[in-house]
């Protein structure tokens, strides 16, 4: 039998929470934005490396729960260290060198500096890490990695079992692995897997769940490469969306999403409210499945 969240209210009045719960997210990241925690996580951020689509796949393929990546002695700088034993993420640089014998290099590997001067074009394999594999130097500094709060406690409505048989009745594989450190959970959507880390307490659990679920239901079809290039977009949706559900269910997921929110969506207000259609759409869809309550009056007449 499938499981679902037992509600008090009908689907007309979880419409109308569910925009003022939507609406509170662009608000919430507003008053952020005033914050100690947001001016440290702008000066952790600020001069990070924008990387080319092969490169933003290629972190993604190898460590997807990446957010800010950098070099080893990049870190160090900013006031971080790699934690022992962690795994590099491998990208390609960019590096040119002087030629001197026009037959050293192919046509299609030379450039012309500013000076007409041909130049050897080079990819050369660079190890990086994600923010989430570092560690503050001095622990008592303002950290802005720390935008979030991971949830503990219970899940005493049976959330993420609703959201299991809601995914698995309409053919998806939803399991527990360990996961990689900053991973909570991912959706592969070729197998239609949605996985979520082993280690999580249930509240996050839950709320994990609906995010996948969103990114499901959402960024299914999605062409190859187009969520590496709009991932901030995708992930306010989804991210939105499990708070506008938990929301609903009782279950205040803030101290997690509006960070989560601000940092993918770069604490643009407009953006967030730009995704409010597709927000509401997939909470309603999900929202709908997995409860189980009064039918609304004009519904049954």
């Amino acid at each position: 039998m499938t499981r679902k969240v037992t509600t008090t209210t009908t689907a007309e009045q979880r419409r109308e929470q569910a925009a003022a719960l939507q609406a509170s997210i662009a608000e919430k990241v507003d008053t952020l934005r005033d914050t100690d925690q947001w001016r440290a996580f702008l000066d952790l951020t600020r001069g990070f490396h924008r990387y080319s689509l092969n490169n933003l796949i290629l972190i993604w393929s190898q460590y997807p729960a990446a957010t800010r990546v950098a070099g080893f002695r990049q870190w160090q700088a900013r006031g971080r260290q790699v934690r022992k034993g962690e795994k590099a993420i491998r990208i390609f640089g960019y590096a040119t060198k002087k030629i001197t014998d026009d037959t050293d290099a192919p046509e299609d590997l030379t450039e012309a500096d500013e000076t007409g001067q041909r130049r050897r074009v080079y990819f050369p394999i660079l190890s990086v890490f994600d923010i989430a594999q570092t560690d503050p130097v001095d622990p008592d500094a303002a950290d802005g990695a720390a935008l979030t709060q991971t949830l503990t406690g219970a899940d005493d409505l049976g959330v993420f079992a609703a959201v299991s048989d809601y995914l698995t009745a309409d053919g998806w594989t939803v399991e527990h692995e360990t996961l990689p450190t900053g991973l909570r959970g991912y959706t592969h959507y070729e197998s239609r897997r949605v996985v979520i880390a082993a280690d999580l307490e249930p509240a996050q659990a839950a709320k994990t769940a609906l995010h996948e679920a969103a990114h499901a239901l959402l960024h299914g079809d999605l062409e190859p490469g187009e969520y590496q290039q709009h991932r901030g977009t995708y992930e306010t949706e989804a991210e939105s969306v499990a708070y506008v559900v938990a929301g609903l269910l009782g279950l205040d997921t803030g101290a997690y999403t509006i960070g989560y929110v601000a940092g993918w969506a770069d604490a643009d207000t407009d953006l967030i409210r730009s995704t409010a259609a597709n927000v509401l759409r997939a909470a309603h869809t999900i929202a709908d499945a997995i409860t189980t309550g009064p039918v609304d009056v004009d519904a049954a007449a």
